[in-house]
């Protein structure tokens, strides 16, 4: 592997990622703790001591600013929590490299989606079905399972979520999500970490980076209109998710 100076660069790459677009966790570390050497379910479950502190650090501008929902985080939590945890224990079937090349596809599928334009009356529903708690609920389990499942905080696929489905600005989907990765991943740690998926010495270098990235990259968020956000943000899993699922197929 590389040496410890890479991972806090590192760090900083997946924080500054985190508080722009609200996604840090596997969709974006484990690629790239993949191509710095780190093997299978380390690079998967080794972000996750950093992303709790960098998505607190990250979600605080959001909340001061009143872009984020509360309500709707703490209803997607409580499907969120245990299915988080039975995803987690499920990758220990699946295995490494198969959540791997798994965690890319999903990225350009969820991207394709993200980039086209999203309608007033696309809104109004999505707002319409956010008070359908169960729906909410519901949805939010899925997103848990496949969250466990890929050890990340749930951003890459909780931001489209808010966006498409529920009705929310990407601030807003941003800001929600932040929330619910600072409680969701804390279920994925502390079952990755007793699984021994955790490199400790990866874990720390990366926090190191990422904890002042997130809290200086929520901030400039604030200054970039919110369609320039969502587009860069699907933009980045379209081309982060294509090159990955390459890479993972030449290296095999």
């Amino acid at each position: 592997m590389e040496p410890w100076p890479v991972f806090v660069v590192a760090g900083a790459v997946i924080g500054t990622l985190l508080g722009l677009f609200g996604v840090g966790g596997s969709s974006v570390a484990t690629p790239l703790l993949s191509v710095l050497g780190v093997p299978g379910l380390l690079a998967v479950a080794s972000p996750l001591p950093a992303t709790v502190p960098a998505a607190l650090a990250a979600a605080w501008p959001y909340l001061r600013n009143r872009e984020a929902r509360p309500r709707a985080a703490g209803w997607s939590l409580l499907g969120g929590v245990p299915a988080t945890i039975g995803g987690a224990l499920l990758s220990q079937v699946v295995g490494g490299r198969a959540i791997l090349i798994a965690s890319g596809l999903v990225l350009v599928i969820v991207g394709l989606r993200v980039i086209r334009p999203i309608g007033e009356a696309t809104r109004r529903a999505g707002t319409e079905r956010r008070r359908n708690r169960p729906l909410l609920v519901a949805t939010s389990a899925g997103i848990g399972l496949f969250t466990g499942l890929l050890a990340n905080g749930g951003g890459f696929l909780l931001v489209p979520a808010y966006l498409l489905v529920f009705g929310l600005t990407m601030r807003q989907a941003i800001g929600t999500s932040l929330l619910v990765i600072v409680v969701l991943s804390i279920p994925t740690l502390a079952t990755h970490w007793a699984l021994g998926h955790i490199d400790w010495a990866v874990a720390g270098a990366l926090a190191l980076g990422a904890v002042p990235a997130s809290a200086l990259s929520a901030r400039l968020a604030h200054r970039v209109a919110g369609s320039t956000l969502r587009h860069t943000f699907g933009w980045f899993l379209i081309s982060s998710g294509a090159a990955f699922v390459v890479y993972r197929v030449v290296r095999a």
